[in-house]
């Protein structure tokens, strides 16, 4: 009855669509399985496909065009809402950070006046304190609101389910710690975190909040699909790179470049919406801060690191040593991921498996190295004179004790001396690198400082990155840059002795070198550093670095997200596919798996053996055509099943098949999709009595009539991108057929609203086309009053 080929232990992601030969070997005659799913466990495929079955069909043909209207409004005011949510969550993080920075300071310099040993125990147990807290919440509260987050919704915006992603305690965890990590002054950034805030935001706003601690609401819970959860998720990581950075277009680029694996224009105006409403709450936020009550805080500007006053122009020579920039950028970050990798990977493998308080520990344990070499290091450091005052670039040297800028008085014998170690080092990351890129502050920084720092710093960023706290790449990544970018300037300074050479414009580059060779972002990286610098003039010199330092990079490794996801788990389908599998084709690729086949009337008894037995969450459905010839008639879903056992309302007596277009359809579309916030069904989680195992399921109504087929002997590089680019879960393979009953052309599919086509004039390329133009016309305007089955099935 049933062709059962179970396979254990492994998740049958795309099956085969092909006419079913009589006998038990399915893999005979083309039925065969196509592998591309988890073998960990940890992770699952989400269902980006539309399953246009009954219940589909039949809500779409009572929603009139004032639904139509009513969603596309909500989809609009939705992105209101992730914008202003993501804006808020981005204030709060930058206003606590900042002030538990500014009292850290503040005390720990009114405390060296009169002890550098007590100053530094009160820094240490500060920096302790709240490194702690951060982890605890981590390891005791939201494991998953570890790291940067961007790897995992990369993955989900791929396609791929990770649980615990964009839970609400995610939520909760990765803001709070993010102000405990980086107010802890561990060598890490809160940028990274805040995509991942802005991706949590969207997530439960389109599921109307959290169920499990009762902060839910029915009116929002319009999006239950994946797909248009992934929509949400989109503008939420724009969101948060804009919040981020104040870049709104450097978010939406970053969406479109980096993360997303699917994109269209319709998508692209509600995340530029999204980004436009962030960059209004985050200036709003800074004017009201301007009257003193944020604390340290203060009204800042929508500029972070503004350069606007330096370098106006470049001549030709600069080319050489802006070009070598690009280079150690791509050397350097391509180490970077590697390093990385090699700490996490032995961390995942043997620390962490120790247990959560292991995992404080080692927390704690670096937050203690990094307060001992930041405030010890600068002591090591003679001072040096401050140079002579320039009243135009409104720089102060030295800088009263607790204020923030360039030229840090700390542990100098006369108060018109500077520590220019501890300008960097002793300082917020923000402030370090306004003082790196910094113009009118030429010879601020020792060759011997900069080399110094870039080491210990980068040290201390590899051993940071992975451990159980929220950690972003980007500011670190700017810091290290800068520094070798500033040290490089200061050669070239040094060697052609031209006086409008600013070394704060090398520093610049050479941030936007690093990130380029870790993270090999170039179009939206070049953008949000244009932004966050307020300089247009260098952008070329921005893109020159940024395409030298990703093809350096490119030679050696993948990026760094890349790099995390495969670390973790997550199987990524990247966008261009491997180069073997142009040798290969789509029939090969199915020869390690058998695939189970359901009759279209089944016993639940049945379905409740194959679903407990296996993992598969698709199965090709047969039926019989009135000729008597075996036939796939299309595909049903694992959760669909799951949901119909647990209803048991489609339970029937008879083995016969009913007219599925005279049923009455009991379930919504809506019943079948998985909430984000909980593993779905279970087939352990459903009780059927002896009765019910001896009843009967139709599974007409339930299927897919239509799913995405391609012919066994195509290219797998074709099938690699119809099936990335289409956010496909499933793919059938099909021998090839005995004839073709029309084609479509571009003319076809130019179809006004009133049913017309389009007067345009196509030329036909085949005389197939011609030939069969008026009968395949008369045929899908027959078969579009009824669905396909009812010509199949007997």
């Amino acid at each position: 009855m049933l062709s059962n080929h179970l396979q254990n232990g492994n998740e049958s992601d795309s099956l085969i669509w092909s006419r079913v030969p009589d006998s038990d070997d399915t893999s005979a005659d083309g039925v065969a399985l196509l592998n591309s799913s988890r073998r960990d466990g940890g992770v699952n495929s989400l269902d980006y496909e539309v399953i246009e079955n009954y219940a589909y069909r039949e809500e779409q043909a009572h929603r009139g065009k004032l639904y139509v209207c009513y969603y596309v409004a909500v989809k609009w005011f939705f992105s209101l809402l992730i914008g202003i949510g993501t804006g808020l969550a981005a204030v709060f993080i930058n206003l606590s950070v900042e002030n538990f920075a500014g009292w850290k300071f503040a005390l720990t310099f009114a405390i060296i006046q009169k002890s550098y040993f007590a100053g530094f125990i009160v820094y240490l147990l500060i920096n302790l304190v709240l490194v702690f807290s951060s982890a605890y919440i981590i390891t005791q509260f939201a494991p998953a609101a570890a790291g940067s987050g961007i790897p995992e919704i990369k993955g989900y915006l791929n396609g791929i389910d990770i649980p615990g992603t964009l839970l609400f305690r995610t939520l909760i965890g990765k803001i709070f710690g993010s102000i405990g990590s980086v107010g802890g002054g561990l060598a890490l950034g809160k940028e990274g975190p805040l995509v991942h805030t802005g991706a949590c935001i969207a997530s439960l706003l389109g599921q109307g909040g959290s169920t499990k601690y009762h902060l839910n609401s029915r009116w929002p819970q319009l999006f239950k699909s994946d797909r248009d959860r992934r929509d949400l998720v989109t503008c939420g990581c724009a969101a948060g790179v804009a919040a981020a950075f104040r870049a709104p277009v450097g978010g939406v680029l970053f969406a479109l470049e980096e993360v997303t694996s699917w994109w269209r224009s319709q998508l692209m105006w509600r995340v530029f919406f999204t980004s436009a409403i962030v960059a209004v709450v985050v200036r709003t936020a800074m004017g009201w801060c301007k009257s003193g009550v944020c604390g340290h805080f203060g009204g800042g500007g929508f500029i972070i690191w503004d350069v606007s006053d330096g370098q106006d122009d470049y001549y030709f020579k600069e080319l050489l040593p802006m070009a070598v920039i690009g280079v150690i950028g791509g050397l350097l970050g391509a180490l970077f991921n590697q390093l990385t990798l090699y700490m996490t990977s032995w961390r995942r493998n043997s620390l962490h498996k120790k247990g959560n308080r292991v995992k404080i520990i080692e927390a704690c344990i670096i937050s203690c190295i990094t307060s001992a070499i930041s405030f010890g290091l600068p002591l090591l450091r003679k001072c040096s004179p401050c140079p002579e005052a320039v009243p135009e670039s409104g720089i102060e040297c030295p800088r009263p004790p607790g204020m923030y800028g360039n030229y840090v008085n700390f542990y100098c014998k006369t108060d018109n001396e500077y520590n220019d170690l501890a300008t960097i080092f002793f300082n917020t990351q923000d402030d370090a690198i306004r003082n790196l890129f910094s113009a009118k502050t030429m010879r601020e920084f020792s060759a011997q400082s900069l080399l110094t720092f870039l080491a210990m710093f980068y040290t201390l960023a590899v051993v940071t990155f992975g451990t159980a706290v929220p950690a972003g790449q980007f500011v670190p990544g700017i810091m290290i840059g800068s520094t070798y970018g500033r040290l490089v300037g200061m050669f070239v300074v040094r060697f052609y002795k031209k006086l409008n050479i600013e070394e704060g414009t090398y520093a610049l580059l050479g941030a936007a070198s690093f990130l380029g060779g870790s993270m090999r972002m170039t179009v939206s990286l070049c953008v949000i550093m244009v932004e966050i610098t307020n300089n247009l003039k260098l952008l070329p010199l921005i893109m020159l670095v940024l395409l030298i330092s990703k093809a350096v990079g490119d030679a050696f490794n993948e990026g760094l997200y890349e790099v995390q996801a495969r670390l973790k788990g997550i199987p990524l389908l990247e966008s261009r596919p491997k180069n073997h599998m142009r040798q290969m084709i789509a029939k090969e690729a199915c020869q390690s798996q058998k695939v189970i086949s359901l009759p279209r009337v089944i016993r639940v008894a049945d379905v409740a053996s194959i679903l407990g037995s296996n993992k598969h969450n698709g199965f090709p459905v047969i039926d019989h055509t009135r000729s008597g010839e075996t036939l796939v008639i299309g595909l049903v879903l694992r959760s669909h099943l799951l949901v119909l056992l647990q209803s048991k309302v489609d339970f029937q007596h008879s083995p016969l098949p009913c007219d599925p277009s005279a049923r009455n359809i009991r379930h919504s579309f809506s019943e079948f999709a998985k909430p984000v916030s909980s593993k779905g069904l279970c087939i352990e989680d459903i009780h059927l009595t002896s009765d019910d195992l001896e009843m009967y399921i139709d599974l007409a109504p339930f299927l897919n009539p239509s799913p995405y087929v391609v012919p066994e002997d195509m290219s797998l590089t074709k099938v690699y991108n119809l099936f990335r680019q289409l956010g496909l879960r499933h793919l059938f393979v099909v021998p090839r057929p005995s004839r073709v009953i029309g084609l479509i052309t571009r003319k076809d599919l130019l179809i006004e609203e009133n049913g017309e086509s389009s007067a345009v004039e196509l030329q036909q390329s085949t005389s197939v086309r011609g030939r069969y133009s008026e009968t395949t016309t008369t045929t899908t305007r027959i078969d579009a009053t009824r669905p396909l089955l009812d010509d199949l099935l007997g």
